[in-house]
């Protein structure tokens, strides 16, 4: 039997500290990083995904940053395509790919055999379910949605109308739910995987959230996404996310700009409650509370918590 790739992953709630907490860890065992995170694959949209800056990166190599127009559509089973030929390059380098982000379900795709294709279509019913959108709104189907699988209706946005309609296509043909489909799916995990979750305390991570949007704004994200508004991109995926959406509204003028960034916050503040109950229910993960990692000699501390759980659980030593 031949032996499963090692693969890292770091997840967690958006502000936890992800970024610096990889960047040590790619360079302590060897690593290039993969982003996990779903819309830091879309060129000009770089300060709202809270993309690493090219001297955040220290040397390391990234992956699956900047590959896609805001147009193009991009999903868990490209993603999961994608990043399987990664880990086997990074692999083949003698290096350890390192998976980093917030997206749970990509991230899930990954780390064990989905298959998505093998999930039934009906051309026509998205055709018609498509119409019903444009004449009866988002919502409406959002709501079908929500009647039939509160589950998959509690995670997906009502605005993303792609998901939405496919949750509903894949209950239309098979008569189970999105969840239940998933949840039949082959969990045998393909890789010799070690996850590691970050988490802080809830105050501290929603002040910390706060504080981001606040540098986001001064770091110039009206003008980027002013930019993408100009160029008359309109509903696509990638203006879905939170950080888009929320200003599109005020460039829209149905909002004020102050307005418009408290949606932001509270939208962004919402998005971790949801990532960390989902990765709680979903995936089996080693969690490390950075809470006090905020003092440098705590987060150093906690660091070496970190490695010392990977060496353990990937059976491979850091070079510090």
């Amino acid at each position: 039997m031949t032996a499963k790739s090692k693969l890292l992953c770091l997840i967690g709630p958006t502000a936890v500290g992800k970024t610096e907490t990889s960047i040590k860890l790619a360079k302590a065992f060897n690593g290039e990083i993969i982003s996990g995170d779903s819309m830091q694959v879309y060129k000009q949209m770089d300060i709202g995904t809270a993309k690493i800056k090219p001297e955040e990166m220290k040397g390391i190599p990234h992956h699956l940053i900047d590959i896609k127009h805001p147009t193009d559509s991009f999903s868990a089973a490209e993603f999961q395509q994608l990043v399987r030929g990664q880990i086997d390059e990074i692999t083949k380098r003698g290096k350890l790919p390192i998976i980093v982000g917030g997206t749970g379900l990509y991230i899930q795709a990954v780390l064990f055999d989905y298959r998505f294709s093998v999930a039934p279509t009906n051309d026509q019913f998205r055709k018609d379910l498509e119409i019903r959108a444009e004449k009866e709104g988002n919502l409406y189907l959002h709501d079908q949605l929500m009647k039939l699988d509160p589950e998959s209706a509690a995670k997906i946005h009502p605005n993303n109308v792609r998901r939405v309609i496919r949750a509903l296509e894949i209950y239309h043909c098979t008569g189970k739910t999105m969840s239940e489909w998933q949840e039949t799916q082959a969990l045998e995990p393909l890789y010799d995987a070690a996850v590691i979750g970050l988490t802080m305390e809830r105050e501290k991570l929603y002040d910390r959230i706060n504080k981001r949007v606040d540098m986001m704004i001064q770091e110039g994200l009206l003008t980027e996404v002013e930019q993408l508004f100009q160029q008359g991109i309109r509903n696509c995926q990638s203006i879905q996310a939170i950080g888009y959406k929320e200003l599109y509204e005020y460039f829209e003028g149905v909002v004020s700009l102050s307005e418009a960034v408290e949606n932001l916050k509270q939208n962004s503040r919402r998005y971790a409650k949801r990532q960390l109950t989902w990765f709680r229910n979903k995936m089996d993960v080693k969690w490390f509370d950075m809470s006090k990692a905020t003092e440098p000699h705590e987060r150093e501390k906690k660091i070496t918590e970190i490695f010392s759980y990977i060496e353990g659980k990937l059976k491979i030593k850091s070079n510090t």
